[in-house]
């Protein structure tokens, strides 16, 4: 890992990721560690155990704001870039706010991580940039085909990493990350599903053909760590379990964890999300010595609340 008396900045560090991400730093020996975060899905209840902790500041301010973030950015050797609009369907409603947040944002992250001669950026991409992809597992070569407005904003700044690292120097590492799920999400298919589930409630499945690769959370934050403690460059990567999910199984094996008789109803497909990915985490294994579990549902258990009977 990186020396104990570096300085780390986590944009989005009171996200879903980022703050599981600052929970790991934190079991290094005195880092000093800086949260930028605009609270627009982060939450500060995800940091409540380190709010009193003199090695972390957090900032509520936006990326898209570069003189909050090039003063954070002061003394940092190295920079995890979390922050984004990180919803397909939040990115559609919000289209201004998804490139003015992904697309100029992580610019201004950049740029202000140049000016300060950070030495590393890990940039957490999405399995988006691939859209619907040609055939699967899906490998690192394959060809960037978003199909939606998320996905279009993490291919660009992907690009705006590669052209840093070239005109100015800055070591990027690209993850690729696949559908992440564990404690303080929100609004995305599996903690919508527990919910529901969990409150005696009926499941939606739109489309209901869909092969889904998922990944725990803890997994995710082991390749941030690894590919911030790496040595040199690093070429785009998958963190991705490499198993498939059928969106109807993970359904019913939600209700079924619950306990209950909640329904599942299918309702059409929604055109711009992706119905078939499955990654392939070659990659993973070879550079960062990370394995994905045989079974990546295996935690699912721990997050659903059985339904009361009364």
């Amino acid at each position: 890992m990186r020396k104990s008396s570096d300085k780390v900045v986590v944009t989005g560090g009171a996200g879903f990721i980022g703050s599981h991400l600052v929970d790991a730093l934190f079991q290094l020996d005195e880092v000093e560690i800086v949260v930028i975060d605009n609270l627009h899905r982060g939450r500060l209840a995800n940091l409540s155990g380190h709010l009193t902790d003199p090695r972390i500041r957090i900032v509520n301010g936006d990326v898209r704001d570069y003189a909050t973030v090039a003063d954070a950015m002061r003394g940092a050797s190295l920079v995890y870039h979390l922050a984004a609009q990180s919803t397909v369907m939040g990115a559609a409603r919000d289209i201004d706010y998804t490139f003015t947040t992904n697309v100029a944002g992580t610019f201004n992250v950049l740029k202000a991580a140049a000016e300060a001669r950070v030495a590393r950026l890990v940039f957490s991409s999405s399995r988006e940039v691939y859209g619907e992809p040609v055939c699967v597992p899906v490998d690192e070569t394959h060809p960037l085909m978003s199909i939606n407005s998320y996905g279009a904003s993490k291919v660009a700044g992907e690009a705006l990493c590669r052209a840093f690292t070239r005109e100015r120097g800055i070591a990027t590492s690209i993850l690729r990350l696949a559908n992440v799920f564990g404690p303080r999400d929100f609004g995305r298919v599996i903690p919508r599903w527990i919910e529901l589930a969990s409150t005696g409630h009926d499941l939606v499945v739109y489309g209901g053909n869909q092969i889904i690769d998922f990944i725990w959370v803890a997994d995710v934050v082991a390749a941030l760590l690894k590919a911030g403690a790496a040595d040199g460059a690093l070429p785009p990567m998958n963190v991705a379990s490499g198993t498939g999910t059928k969106i109807l199984d993970l359904a019913r094996r939600v209700t079924l964890i619950a306990g209950g008789s909640s329904k599942v109803t299918v309702m059409p497909r929604r055109s711009i999300e992706v119905t078939r990915f499955i990654g392939d985490p070659a990659r993973l294994t070879q550079l960062l010595g990370l394995a994905p579990p045989p079974d990546p549902l295996a935690n699912l258990t721990a997050l659903v609340r059985p339904l009361a009977v009364a």
